[in-house]
């Protein structure tokens, strides 16, 4: 498996099964860039560095991102980014690779896309492919 190269500002995309093996072999940091609330009530990923894009109240956008971004990069490795959809850590990963570094896309995020009811979950994701998630 091979990162998929974009045109968008930042290293690629890759599958949800690449990213766990670059973590696994400690080639990459998994950044969880949901919000506290999400990791908290859908489940999270053991291992990740939580440093949430946007927070409530009003999804605005996490004053300390840069610095705990950097921080989780801190020691050379790149950075594997995962939200719910694979959206918002595409905008996550273009702001880490403006600050100088390897930062990638997870696509399908955390819960995958919405099957025909509209329910996550069931179309790709981080738990569809039945890689290591807790829940609280």
């Amino acid at each position: 498996m091979q990162p998929r190269a974009t045109q968008g500002g930042y290293a690629g995309d890759v599958s949800p099964q690449l990213a766990w093996q670059w973590m696994q072999a400690g080639q990459a940091v998994l950044v969880d860039v949901r919000t506290d609330a999400e990791r908290e009530w859908v489940g999270f990923v053991p291992g990740a560095v939580p440093v949430a894009w946007k927070q409530w109240p009003g999804m605005a956008m996490n004053p300390q991102f840069d610095d705990a971004v950097r921080q989780a990069a801190a020691g050379g490795n790149k950075l594997v980014l995962l939200c719910r959809s694979g959206v918002r850590s595409i905008a996550a990963a273009k702001r880490a690779t403006e600050l100088g570094l390897e930062a990638y896309n997870i696509l399908e995020g955390f819960e995958g896309d919405p099957d025909a009811q509209a329910h996550r979950g069931r179309r790709g994701g981080w738990r569809h492919h039945g890689l290591p998630w807790r829940q609280n």
